[in-house]
């Protein structure tokens, strides 16, 4: 019989911890980078959470499963690797300490076990519903206003000086992001040239949305990294770098405009497909003389097929799949260059920037297939040499100003860590452009527009459609508070205001204690932030709680026009320490300095967070099988998992 082994609510606890010891080093702003060694010397240097948690070797079932849940947080919103791992251990030690308390009625050391580990459950059960029903009205009313509302439609050359307040928020919040990532000395280079990067791919006509999830999904296509150099070298390269080499020799011409055309298949698939109809084996014919017969027919068919590309004056043929020698030979002697298997990605994004139709069937080859280039030619980066493409002006073009990406670094790891934390960038902003997908009732859209200034009196006069039509305009934009443990200083005044709130109503179902043991398990975050200063963190506190005790309403979220004509009407001798709206600039002493982040990021990791937790606890038992472990389940950037650190 399999061995089963009854999961304890100490041993999760436990586990846990441990994996909480392994990601402090490297969080908050004092946090290092760790690096891992193998007997072989090769070494991976990171502050990335999920870097650091997915290249343990672990033989636990648990730590496996909370790996992989922080792993697809990380993927799903780019940020929060390591605060998953804190708020999961605060809100078990929590929640084991009260389970402990609860009288039990039997005496038995294994009675007493179950009661516990049914008790956790129940409140992680509790949590998770309350997260379901109430967080959203809670973040919506209390916690959004008092953020800055990014408008992601102003996102536009640093030059102009009309959004100069708004860069300075997109910027401040990108810096912050490459500042839990790398070194201090590149955070304000990455983020400058991610800023640039997100300007050159911003699609006209579309959503800010679009462009961001575009170059999310066409990541791997659109950047080259390059190991051996600084981090300073780093740029941007007009045009597209395919990451392939010419199968066939360059013409001495490259830098003239060319005609191109996307082949997705083999030249001859066509020819092929018409020698199966061939009668190779009819009677009286030799064998010799079949195969002879096909060899040249085939051929034949290529020069009518490269004959047919010369009178379209094509001269560049970028291929998915590598081509047979007789037809490089052929492309070669009617001088036209040849890049195989070059990837999806790539040619896709190609044939979407040239407005060229890619090929399936070389016989049926139009002027629609033909893209033009204002060049193309080889280019040198680093160790390996890429073909490089302009193009010229097309509807594709006037929309957006394409170019690669080119990441240096020291090291291949260093280079690759660079790299993740761009990508990630990128992602964490998808997920704060991202509207919150939250719903409100009818007390919350009350308290929604008293926040833009309006009385209930206007608010009864207006119906509902236009409260739920001005609640989405809220939403679709991205939402940033000030870093250093704002957003969780909020939250956490505005949950025990909630159960406050529930304390002295007539329901008898609402869960007051929910409500506080999550409000109390957010303070571990900042406390971990502060923990080189204990009067940094009550300072912090202090001012954040003092703020929202002496304003009644702000201005962070409200629209364009309503906030231009509330700002001309502040009262300018009262220094503002909130980040205000896009409009308002910001002081000298403004929150600014800590940083931004994102309030979109910080739910998604509320809402992942319990649900792991509750999964969690609902484990009874684990059931060893002989396999179970041979590999890891997280993802790894090793090689061999063999002789990784264990767990």
């Amino acid at each position: 019989m399999l061995p089963l082994e009854r999961l304890r609510l100490k041993d999760v606890l436990q586990t846990v911890c441990v994996l909480e010891s392994v990601i402090l080093h490297s969080f908050g702003p004092e946090g290092g980078q760790v690096l891992f060694t193998r007997d072989t010397g090769q070494a991976m240097l990171s502050r990335s959470g999920t870097h650091v948690l997915t290249a343990l070797h672990l033989q636990n079932p648990v730590a496996r499963f909370v790996v992989e849940c922080v792993r697809k947080h990380s993927a799903a919103t780019g940020d929060g690797s390591k605060t998953f791992i804190l708020l999961l251990a605060s809100l078990l030690r929590m929640i084991h300490a009260a389970a402990s308390k609860e009288p039990h009625s039997s005496q038995s050391y294994n009675s007493r076990e179950a009661a516990e580990t049914a008790s956790a459950r129940c409140l992680a059960d509790k949590l998770l519903a309350f997260a379901s029903r109430e967080l959203d009205d809670i973040i919506i009313t209390e916690v959004l206003p008092y953020g800055c509302c990014v408008s992601w439609d102003d996102f536009t050359a640093k030059t102009q000086s009309s959004n100069q307040t708004n860069n300075l928020y997109v910027q401040t919040l990108l810096a912050s992001f490459f500042h839990t990532r790398l070194s201090h000395l590149h955070c304000d280079f990455m983020s400058n040239l991610l800023f640039d990067f997100l300007n050159c791919w911003k699609f006209k006509k579309r959503l800010p949305s679009f462009s961001v999830q575009y170059l999310n999904d066409k990541f791997p296509a659109l950047h080259t990294p390059v190991s051996g150099f600084p981090v300073s070298a780093s740029h941007l390269i007009d045009g597209q770098v395919i990451h392939r080499d010419f199968a066939t020799p360059v013409p001495h011409n490259y830098q003239q405009p060319v005609k191109a055309v996307v082949v997705t298949g083999w030249l001859q698939s066509k020819i092929l497909d018409q020698g199966e109809i061939l009668d190779l084996g009819a009677a009286g014919a030799v064998e010799d003389n079949s195969i002879l017969h096909f060899n040249t027919w085939n051929e034949r068919s290529l020069e009518c097929i490269i004959a047919k590309l010369r009178t379209l004056r094509v001269s560049l043929l970028l291929c998915a799949v590598k081509q047979s020698a007789a037809t490089l030979a052929l492309a070669t002697q009617a001088q036209i260059c040849v890049v195989e298997c070059v990837s999806e990605d790539e040619l896709s994004v190609f044939a979407q920037l040239s407005g060229a139709t890619p090929v399936s069937d070389c016989w049926i080859i139009g002027p629609e297939h033909v893209a033009t280039l204002s060049f193309c030619k080889p280019i040198q980066l680093g160790a390996h040499r890429y073909v490089h493409v302009a193009f010229h002006d097309s509807e594709e073009m006037i929309k957006v100003s394409p170019c690669s990406l080119v990441l240096c670094g020291p090291g291949e790891e260093q280079t690759n860590q660079y790299t993740s934390a761009f990508r990630d960038a990128i992602c964490m902003l998808l997920t704060t452009c991202e509207p919150l997908p939250l719903t409100v009732n009818t007390t919350s859209r009350r308290k929604l527009t008293s926040v833009f200034g309006r009385s209930e009196h206007e608010d009864r006069q207006t119906d509902s459609s236009s409260t739920i039509s001005h609640h989405k305009q809220v939403l679709e934009t991205g939402c940033v508070m000030p870093a250093g443990g704002t957003f969780e200083f909020v939250l956490h005044h505005a949950l025990r205001k909630h159960s406050h709130d529930c304390s002295i109503s007539v329901s008898a179902e609402t869960p007051i204690a929910v409500s506080q043991l999550l409000a109390n398990a957010l303070l571990s975050i900042p406390r971990q932030i502060y923990s080189h200063s204990r009067r940094g963190f009550l300072e912090t506190q202090t001012r954040v709680i003092g703020f929202l005790l002496n304003h009644s309403h702000l201005l962070g979220l409200m629209p364009k026009h309503e906030r231009n004509t509330s700002s001309a009407h502040r009262d300018e001798s009262k220094p503002s320490s909130h980040c205000s709206g896009a409009d308002d600039v910001p002081s000298e002493d403004s929150t600014l300095d800590l940083g931004l982040e994102s309030v979109s990021c910080k739910y998604q990791l509320l809402l992942n967070v319990l649900q792991c937790l509750a999964g969690l606890l609902r484990v009874d038992a684990i059931l060893h099988t002989p396999h179970s472990h041979s590999r890891t389940l997280t993802h790894t950037s090793w090689e061999d998992p063999e002789d990784e650190d264990e767990i």
